[in-house]
């Protein structure tokens, strides 16, 4: 996959705390990053019926996005290509006219309390998972919309046809992409995690759309725009919204890439064969294997397993652990309580420290929220008959150590329930940084580790976006080997000696 001249893919990489426009530029086989904007995000509360709630500020991203795309053709060049990412779930309402409708609610939005339970109670969670394979998270796509149905936002099944009029759902990657190039679709690897997708058909599932109607009264016919695949070319840029080009002057396509981030991110995964799990790692650890079906049993809906759908008819069968969110929740606090310390020094005091000292389940919902994890942290070790932490290197090691658990019982947990055998773990994000939790890794879980790329979510982003775009042929194995050609690798095996400490602490902490 060679090419004669230099050319440069836009990739638009939303995440729920920050945002950024990169460039990759492809020559010589390789692919080269240039970050052209970087903002923040994050919810903004809103007075509402029933409390606070929550939105995006989706106006700001907006032009962020603008400025960034102008900036990477005023500083990088004509751009031959445009991908665009996100979180899941959430998503904007278009009015006929074509506007967005009303706010962009965010998924820790507190709307959602009670309604999976109400959801349940009509169409059984076991049915709901024998079709869409989703884990239940109170902030699924199908859980917003029945809130927004009671809201008001759309039409209920037993009103009268022009009483609503009618909405359009867009997920949020496709609601920018709608506004850069004037078309409605919806990317396949984020409107899988909705819950409306039938996991196996690749499409809404009409069974689910049909019960919604006749068991809740949430009538979406004509919300949902049409499915399409990761490396369609969803139409140019229109450069009456944005003044952005491509090579000669010719219109730049927008693909729809894999839009759910974490879909981009396994994209990247630089692997040559198969066998492999993954971990996503950054904020949150998304944790599993890359399958050419979904696995819809009773025992996978048990374990709490997801089938998102990936790029090029793959499903990304996965488990979300908290990630880095504790660790980095830990240094917050710390830092208001004066204690300023670099990761260098608190990777170092965690290396320093005793291993499986103090291992906590770091899934444990005492986590999900904001607060003094060391506080928590000593808690769950008296709760549990272990020691507490005597001093930062050790709730760093803590930490370190309860995440490399977590993977290795959710790789192991996949595997079984799939049916796959893995020989080995790729990591990638932002968090391969951390070279203790990736050694961590390879010890908890008995696997060699490949880490890398740090910035897999970007690289897949734009491989696929070129791909799409005719810049570039191959299928996923090829665009990996494009990724391994252009990434910082490294691989850490595992040490056998370290097996028989790690099965200790999986008893003591899960029996």
């Amino acid at each position: 996959m060679t090419n004669a001249h230099p050319l440069h893919v836009g990739a638009v990489d939303l995440g729920a705390s920050s945002g950024r426009v990169m460039v990759g530029t492809i020559a010589d086989g390789r692919v080269t990053l240039t970050e052209t904007r970087r903002f923040t995000n994050g919810p903004i509360p809103l007075p509402g019926p029933d409390g606070e709630r929550l939105y995006w500020d989706v106006l700001h991203l907006w032009n962020e996005i603008r400025e960034g795309l102008l900036a990477a053709v005023r500083d990088v060049g004509p751009l031959a290509a445009v991908g665009i990412d996100t979180w899941g779930v959430d998503y904007g309402l278009l009015a006929p006219s074509g506007l967005l409708a009303g706010q962009v609610a965010a998924y820790r939005c507190p709307r959602t309390r009670g309604v999976p339970a109400e959801v349940f109670a009509a169409i059984p969670a076991a049915e709901l998972y024998a079709v869409n394979g989703l884990q239940v998270q109170d902030f699924n796509t199908v859980f917003q919309l029945v809130a927004e149905s009671r809201d008001g936002g759309l039409p209920r099944a037993a009103a009268p046809a022009a009483s609503t009029a009618q909405r359009t759902m867009l997920l949020l990657p496709d609601l920018l992409t709608y506004w850069l190039t004037g078309k409605p679709v919806a990317e396949i690897t984020n409107a899988s995690t909705t819950g409306l997708v039938d996991a196996r058909e690749r499409n809404w599932s009409t069974q689910l759309l049909q019960r919604l109607r006749t068991e809740l009264d949430l009538n979406l016919d004509g919300v949902l725009p049409d499915i399409v695949e990761a490396g369609t070319v969803v139409g140019p840029v229109r450069r009456d919204v944005v003044d952005v080009f491509g090579p000669d002057g010719h219109p730049t396509p927008v693909v729809a890439v894999g839009s759910h981030d974490t879909a981009s991110a396994v994209a990247a995964v630089p692997a040559a064969g198969s066998d492999f799990a993954y971990v996503s790692c950054g904020t949150w650890s998304l944790v599993g294997l890359e399958l050419d079906a979904p696995v819809l049993t009773e025992a996978s809906r048990a374990a709490n397993f997801t089938n998102e759908l990936g790029v090029d008819g793959t499903v990304r069968y996965l488990k979300n652990v908290m990630g880095l969110w504790v660790f980095n929740e830990a240094v917050r606090t710390w830092r208001q309580q004066g204690l300023e310390l670099s990761y260098r020094e608190l990777d170092a005091a965690a290396e320093a420290a005793d291993p499986l000292r103090t291992v906590v389940d770091i899934n444990d919902p005492v986590f999900f929220d904001p607060g003094d994890m060391a506080a928590r942290i000593d808690d769950f070790a008296i709760r549990t008959g272990q020691p507490r932490p005597r001093s930062i290197g050790d709730y760093v090691r803590c930490i370190d150590d309860s995440l490399a658990l977590a993977y290795r019982r959710a790789v192991r947990e996949a595997a079984e329930l799939s049916g796959k055998q893995v020989g080995v773990l790729h990591m990638v994000g932002g968090g391969i940084s951390n070279r203790l939790l990736c050694r961590l890794a390879a010890d908890a879980t008995g696997l060699r580790v490949v880490a890398g790329p740090a910035e897999g979510t970007a690289l897949g982003n734009i491989v696929v976006a070129a791909r799409g775009a005719g810049l570039l042929e191959g299928d996923l194995t090829a665009l990996r080997q494009l990724v391994r050609n252009s990434s910082d690798i490294t691989e850490y095996e595992p040490d056998p000696a370290a097996a028989a400490g790690w099965d200790a602490a999986e008893r003591q902490l899960f029996g």
